[in-house]
């Protein structure tokens, strides 16, 4: 019986030092974003989104667990889910209020192979973490945090939540599309735009730290004055990467 049970456990050991070994290794950007079954209406959305680089921004990791905020159609919920492969989750969290196009698109993607470790997470912004999700590695927020400025949110108790959810050192990355220096969040409804500012003070007041910030998605030609949407020039966009102190 002794016997027995010492090769139960060499065997359990060997199991679980192969899921070690993928945890933690960096995947291929380049590769995800070549992959042959994504659709073609994703690739043109990666003109403007950058994919490759923004998943190299964030540090996306195969094994992480990660919250993609503001998962909409879930366009960059699957980039992540492909990134973090079999041994990692992603939980796509969005407002149960959100368009039912969206919805119905989400819920087309999660038909596909890529999707299988994606949770989905219909949840109020100001109240996104399941109550049995917690030490995430890793949140995302794309595009979507100026949303929550003209919805009934309370930012502030979102921004706890998110900080109170990663594990210590956990990272979270946000990008939006810039307003003017003094603006604020007075365009949030207008021109879909965000003083980047005002994003970062309101961040960092939940306990964040500024760690770094990207410029391949920037555009000094733009003016922020415009809408974003079907803009005359690239719309400059900033790229943000905060984390949860250690300590």
């Amino acid at each position: 019986m002794n016997s027995l049970y010492r090769l139960a456990r060499l065997a359990l050991l060997a199991l679980t030092g192969c899921a070690a070994m993928t945890t933690g290794e960096p995947p291929d950007y380049r590769a995800i974003v070549a992959s042959p079954d994504r659709t073609e209406a994703d690739r043109q959305t990666d003109q403007r989104r950058k994919p490759e680089l923004l998943l190299g921004f964030t540090g996306v990791r195969q094994g992480m667990n990660v919250l993609d905020m503001g998962a909409g159609a879930g366009y960059s919920t699957e980039l992540l889910a492909r990134a973090v492969g079999p041994w990692g989750t992603v939980y796509a969290q969005e407002s149960p209020g959100a368009s039912a196009r969206a919805r119905e698109r989400f819920d087309e993607r999660a038909k596909t192979p890529p999707m299988k470790n994606v949770v989905r997470v219909l949840r109020d912004y100001d109240d996104p973490i399941p109550p049995t999700v917690h030490d995430l590695d890793l949140v995302t927020f794309f595009f979507a945090y100026h949303d929550t400025a003209f919805m009934a949110v309370d930012r502030a108790r979102m921004n706890r939540a998110l900080f109170d959810a990663l594990k210590p050192g956990g990272v979270l990355v946000v990008t939006d599309h810039s307003a003017q220096p003094g603006a604020g969040i007075s365009v949030v409804k207008t021109l879909h735009r965000i003083e980047e500012s005002t994003l970062r003070r309101e961040i960092e007041a939940a306990g964040f730290k500024l760690v770094a910030e990207a410029d391949f998605l920037r555009n000094p030609a733009d003016l922020r004055d415009a809408i974003v949407f079907r803009p005359q020039t690239p719309v400059d966009e900033f790229v943000l990467k905060f984390v949860k102190p250690a300590s």
